[in-house]
Order: C-alpha cells, then sequence, then structure tokens
C-alpha cells in the first residue's frame, strides 16, 4: 500500500499511470463513508480514465479506507482535509492536474480550488447542488445528527433514511464509525457568495436529478462564473456515481463537449 505524510497522518492512495510520457493527470477525491477503492475503483473510474489516457491519483480520506482515522473532531477541520489534496500533489510531484470529488470530495476540492486555484487545471464537482449555497436552511432542532447515526447501537434506530442509508453504507464498507463520527462534525467556515464568485477555474457540477442532498445542480452552477451543470434523470445521491451518464458528461466537459448541440 502507498501512503503519504500529511499533517502527522499517513494516508493511503493510487498513483496509477495510463502508458508512458507526458499525460494528462486527474485528482480524484471520494466521499464521505467511502474510500477510493469503492468509489473510484470498483465503480469503473480508474478504467475510464486509464482509456481515455489520464493518470489517475486518489487517496482515502483522513478517517476512512485505509488512512489513519483519529477519533477527535479537530482532526477533520475542512481546511486541513483540503490541504490533504495539495499534499498528495507535492508527494507525487503533480503539477496542474484536473481535480475531482464527489460529496464530501466535491467540498473539499472546492476548498482547495479556492484556497491555491493555480495548483489546478479544471474542477469537477459532483453529487453537490444548491445545499452548498449561503443560507440553505440547517438541519431541524432535535433532529439526529450524522455522528449520531454512526455511533447509535442499532442502526434500525435511525429514523431519517439519508442518516440511515450512509449508517448502512458505511457498515458494508467496514469503516471506522466513530472516526466517521468525527469527521462529520469536523469545522469549517461556512461559503459565502463572494468565495463561489472567486472562482475562477473551469468548473462544471453533476448531480442526480433526484439527488435530495446535493439539491439543483443548475442553482450551485450559476454562483460559479462560467460554470456549467448537468443534471442527470432519474438518479439520487448514491445511484449517481456509478452511471454511465455520469462518466459520459465528465469527459464531455474535459473534451469540450458538453455545450456542443
Amino acid at each position: 500500500m502507498a501512503s503519504f505524510q500529511s499533517d502527522g497522518l499517513r494516508l493511503a492512495y493510487d498513483d496509477i499511470r495510463a502508458g508512458g510520457g507526458e499525460t494528462p493527470t486527474i485528482v480524484l477525491v471520494h466521499g464521505f463513508a467511502t474510500n477510493r477503492a469503492e468509489n473510484w475503483r470498483r465503480l469503473g473510474w480508474y478504467g475510464a480514465f486509464e482509456r481515455k489516457g489520464y493518470r489517475c491519483a486518489a487517496f482515502d480520506l483522513r478517517g476512512h479506507g485505509e488512512s489513519q482515522k483519529p477519533h477527535d473532531p479537530a482532526a477533520y477541520a475542512r481546511a486541513a482535509m483540503a490541504a490533504d489534496i495539495l499534499r498528495l500533489l507535492d508527494h507525487l510531484d503533480i503539477r496542474r492536474p484536473d481535480l475531482m470529488g464527489y460529496s464530501l470530495g466535491a467540498h473539499l476540492c472546492l476548498a482547495a480550488a479556492l484556497a491555491h486555484p493555480g495548483r489546478f487545471g479544471n474542477l469537477i464537482l459532483g453529487g453537490v447542488g444548491a445545499r452548498m449555497l449561503p443560507g440553505t436552511a440547517p438541519r431541524a432542532a432535535g433532529a439526529m445528527t450524522m455522528a449520531q447515526a454512526m455511533q447509535a447501537d442499532d442502526p434500525v434506530s435511525i429514523a431519517d433514511p439519508t442518516l440511515k442509508g450512509f449508517r448502512q453504507f458505511a457498515d458494508n464498507q467496514g469503516e471506522d464509525r466513530l472516526a466517521l463520527a468525527a469527521c462529520s462534525e469536523g469545522g469549517g467556515a461556512p461559503l459565502s457568495n463572494d468565495d463561489l464568485a472567486r472562482l475562477t477555474l473551469p468548473t462544471v457540477v453533476i448531480a442526480g436529478a433526484r439527488d435530495e442532498i446535493a439539491g439543483d445542480p443548475v442553482a450551485l452552477a450559476n454562483a460559479i462564473p462560467g460554470a456549467k451543470s448537468v443534471a442527470l434523470p432519474a438518479c439520487d445521491h448514491f445511484s449517481a456515481i456509478p452511471h454511465a451518464l455520469f462518466k459520459a458528461a465528465v469527459f464531455d466537459f474535459l473534451e469540450g463537449w458538453l455545450d456542443e448541440p
């Protein structure tokens, strides 16, 4: 297992090179409660990028997969997790890759791109949408939190279907639920409209048309100058990432065909 050090933590990664010589590079950042093997390898993303001639790098977020899993919420500040992306680039000596994240990974990619826009080329934000925008209604007072769902002794006690879905997914992947609970409590400054307005990278926002976790991808894209958007028909948060239409949208964007008639 290949790994690198970031902020005192050992993080596992894959670095897959297609052929030799100079190739385009993409860095992939997975979502909450999953890992690089599940989110990218098993669902065919590594193979799809290899066939397109890309070098593909992906790592397990702290608290996930084969990376170290602290149980302290302070270890999961979103700025620190976004900085892990930059340390992977430094470790592999990658210059200006394209950057793609899904769900939590998209939040981290956006944070990294805003903090270091000169380090990246194209930006692909998957599994996010209007619910990322400032002013989104908070969870109702007294409702179960993600941390509580991850810490629950019996998932049957979780009434919220979204929280139950994440808990079941984490259990299926054998993830460390206490680490995920801590990760869900990691804090960071909320995004502002000004933050989104200063993003200058070519960007696409892709989410399922039925993804209630993400919300409307068009609304988020409209807040980012020049950004494009794709709503995947009949897909929700969990069914979008493996869908062939998602891969088609990503490559249409990277190859400049997204706006073609």
